[in-house]
């Protein structure tokens, strides 16, 4: 797996203080995308032990929420495999963080995926420029769902997050 940054004391994509870990790697590549420079699965650096090490010493931090995995988008198939183990680590190590995650997919689609029972909130569905609103929580236009993923599985029904 690739990434671009690994950004500390985030405010903007979850809930609380976050760890944000960009990604490498995006197939849905939407208009208008505010990080496109990430769709390139072969772009930024390898996620080495250096890197885990820095992500971390960050989740470390009392103060820290949790994380936010996104890209390029967690779910490329080229990253799903090492999403799901570093995932697993994380849950391990910081049980009382949470993580979000962003992705182009849809829940229909990824629901049964084996990473996302570890998963708090996911933010699903492409970026779409002609459904933008900057009122909005969390996302950046009106398709994508803040999902409480706990819940839709405990239910076994989609359970948008209390926003």
């Amino acid at each position: 797996m690739r990434y671009h940054n690994i950004t500390k004391d985030d405010m903007l994509n979850g809930d609380g203080l976050r760890v944000v870990l960009w990604v490498s790697g995006c197939t849905h590549k939407c208009k208008n995308c505010h990080n496109p420079v990430t769709w390139d699965i072969k772009g930024g650096l390898e996620f080495d032990e250096g890197a885990k090490k820095e992500l971390f010493e960050a989740l470390d931090k009392p103060y820290v929420s949790g994380i936010t995995l996104s890209g390029g988008d967690p779910l490329h198939p080229a990253n799903c495999r090492d999403i799901t183990i570093l995932v697993e680590e994380i849950k391990e190590k910081f049980p009382e963080k949470t993580i979000w995650m962003y992705t182009g997919f849809c829940w229909e689609e990824i629901s049964t995926l084996e990473v996302i029972k570890n998963i708090d909130v996911l933010i699903d569905g492409p970026y779409i420029e002609e459904l933008r609103d900057s009122k909005i929580h969390w996302r950046g236009s009106s398709n994508q769902r803040v999902i409480d993923v706990k819940q839709s599985l405990k239910e076994d029904r989609l359970i948008l997050h209390c926003q």
